[in-house]
């Protein structure tokens, strides 16, 4: 046994079984979904800190685009002038990939388990006090069969992410004299509001429904949090 199966894979995989086992009705989709929400409350604070740094790298970017013009003939300045706009600005360019990197353990874990399902081989690494399930009942709400792929699922958790997505780039950028690149920068911003929720509905379809609706409940609670902490960040 690696020791990414002992520190992320094991832990969760025993949560989600615990959840399945307490959880009235013993439906796994309703365990997921209480896995999604006590994973996301774990990472909440680095998640948080990361839409703060998203949205503030974001509101900074007419400035960097006119650093970009004035210096575009001189590195060396270029790059003295950016990091001095970024300690004035209090911001930095890192900040918000590398709490993403840290939760990514989390996720793979995440995603090997709900693939694995609560297969017999998976479940031999149950911790000794909880109770191996006797039976799984993979239709969620008695509708959606989380065994197999599911289309519906995978439209709502698109529509979901081109709603994340938005809301942080619903405010308009400040014109900023000599920022060329501005119209460029939006022009990207706009194609990746389209391109996720598309590779969303893509992916989503060819997943087992049980990721589907893990990844649709975590874009949800993505939202819930993006709510929470961009409306409470001071103008």
């Amino acid at each position: 046994m690696n020791i990414f199966t002992i520190i992320f894979y094991q832990p969760i995989l025993n949560l989600l079984v615990w959840l399945h086992n307490v959880i009235p009705g013993n439906d796994f989709g309703w365990a997921i979904i209480a896995l999604t929400i006590i994973i996301k409350i774990i990472l909440w604070p680095l998640s948080g800190k990361s839409l703060k740094s998203q949205k503030a790298l974001q509101e900074l970017q007419p400035k960097v685009d006119a650093l970009k013009e004035k210096f575009k003939d001189n590195k060396e300045e270029l790059g003295r002038a950016m990091m001095e706009l970024y300690k004035k600005e209090k911001v930095s360019p890192f900040s918000s990939c590398l709490p993403l990197l840290v939760q990514l353990p989390f996720l793979i874990a995440i995603y090997q388990v709900l693939r694995d399902g609560l297969q017999n081989g998976s479940l031999n690494l149950l911790y000794p006090f909880i109770a191996k399930p006797e039976a799984v009942n993979t239709v969620f709400l008695g509708i959606v069969d989380l065994s197999k792929a599911s289309v519906a699922m995978a439209v709502i958790a698109g529509a979901l992410q081109f709603w994340q997505t938005k809301m942080l780039m619903h405010k308009k950028q400040p014109n900023i004299p000599g920022a060329k690149d501005e119209g460029m920068a939006s022009m990207v911003n706009k194609q990746m509001l389209y391109v996720m929720p598309i590779v969303t509905v893509f992916i989503g379809a060819s997943l087992p429904g049980g990721l589907t609706l893990y990844w649709l409940m975590n874009t949800l609670a993505t939202i819930a949090q993006q709510l929470f902490v961009l409306k409470k960040r001071p103008a």
